[in-house]
């Protein structure tokens, strides 16, 4: 078993049963830099790679930057594999000579193995190339992962990309009973046991994000069909909790309600999209990039300034590879040409506010490579664990948003009045 992203700022002694099976030591898996654990990860899942018969992440993202990874340091890691030893980058001690322990000494045919597979640089279907006994790749791909769903697949190859089943951090929600299904029909039966479950109904209506009733309704008053916000009662402390998860019931399995996951709750009335509209109005547009031959969207995120006159929503969006002036150039003309494009997936409440004026021009900034990562990193150095972290999608914290445009590299201005 290899592993990408697991707790890392733990300090129980007695971490789960599942750690044993992993190809990495305790060591890396409760390593406290997210670039150096990752890089052993995939060492490590290499030195073993005969013995690997599954991958597994609590999130898709966490896989995506795992093969990123070994796609900018597949030359590194064969020369670590060559020499015996991890690269002098790795500079936690205890990561070092755990990773170490697992090489074994110099791995030259292995080394030239796997060298052999990647100077080829055919990144499809990779995982089969490089663990031949690989049967499965599983993570949680729904929700806003689910934009990573066909990059894991392209790397899966053949392999078959599992769906994990619905953890939060407060408690275990729900299982996947069907783990084939693709994302966009993937649904989970909850738990009665794992917490009291009271359900607060959620409405989309055009003047507002969120509509929300006052009472909740318990397990035997959802129905099919209705979305609601899930709220917890633990057995930990968490009393009538908002996890801040929209579901919609499509079904029950006997007599728990089976769901599908549709998006993480606004914050506030003030906001104008939801994470599912802003996903829409990015897979339009990444249409439009690939029918130019433009670079693919790896990431983005919004915010909605509340404080410029008139309001303003700001994009910011991260795509492949280093751009030189002329293409950035040209994907900011792409841009104004296919404004529409990216409007029309913006959601009706947006639509309404623009029309009357309450909202300014769209705002669109191209970010430096990377930029993303580094807020994973920020996360981590702050307490965050980076089995839980996901990439925001709407962003309320300034801090970020001052570093997003500090990223910038072109920003666009959009409006249908150009």
């Amino acid at each position: 078993m290899a592993a990408s992203a697991f707790p890392l700022q733990s300090n129980n002694k007695n971490p789960s049963p599942f750690l044993s099976t992993s190809a990495s030591p305790r060591e890396v898996i409760l390593g406290s830099n997210v670039e150096q654990q990752m890089y052993c990860h995939i060492l490590c899942g290499l030195r073993n790679l005969d013995f690997i018969d599954g991958i597994r992440a609590p999130y898709a993202v966490g896989l995506i930057r795992a093969f990123a990874l070994l796609e900018s340091k597949w030359e590194q890691i064969c020369e670590d594999l060559k020499c015996g030893f991890p690269s002098m980058e790795i500079t936690d001690i205890a990561m070092r000579d755990s990773v170490t322990e697992v090489l074994a000494g110099p791995q030259l045919d292995l080394s030239k193995r796997i060298r052999t597979i990647c100077e080829g640089k055919n990144w499809g279907g990779i995982v089969g190339k490089l663990w031949p006994n690989v049967r499965y790749i599983k993570c949680v791909c729904t929700g806003s992962m689910e934009q990573y769903h066909q990059k894991l697949k392209y790397y899966a190859g053949e392999i078959p990309v599992l769906g994990g089943d619905y953890f939060a951090s407060e408690c275990c929600v729900g299982i996947n009973l069907d783990i084939l299904q693709p994302p966009q029909l993937t649904g989970y039966v909850l738990l009665p046991t794992a917490a009291y479950f009271e359900f607060l109904p959620f409405n989309l209506d055009e003047e507002e994000i969120g509509d929300y009733a006052q009472e909740t309704v318990d397990f035997s008053g959802v129905e099919v069909g209705k979305m609601y916000e899930i709220v917890v009662t633990t057995y930990r402390g968490f009393f009538r909790y908002r996890l801040g998860d929209v579901v919609r019931v499509v079904g029950f399995h006997n007599k728990s309600p089976e769901v599908e996951f549709v998006m993480r709750a606004p914050k506030t009335p003030a906001e104008i999209l939801t994470e599912r509209d802003l996903m829409t109005a990015m897979g339009n547009f990444q249409l439009v990039l690939r029918t130019v031959k433009m670079p693919d969207v790896t990431e983005f995120a919004s915010f909605f300034d509340l404080d410029s006159i008139p309001k303003q929503l700001k994009i910011f969006v991260e795509v492949a590879g280093v751009l030189q002036d002329e293409k950035l150039q040209e994907l900011g003309s792409v841009l104004r040409r296919n404004f529409s494009s990216l409007e029309d997936g913006l959601g009706g409440v947006y639509k309404l506010r623009k029309g009357r004026g309450e909202v300014g021009p769209l705002l669109v900034s191209i970010v430096k490579p990377g930029s993303f990562n580094r807020l994973l990193q920020m996360a981590t150095e702050n307490g965050a664990p980076a089995s839980q972290y996901k990439p925001p999608k709407i962003i309320r914290n300034l801090e970020i948003v001052h570093f997003m445009e500090g990223s910038a590299l072109l920003t666009v201005s959009l409006d249908s009045s150009d």
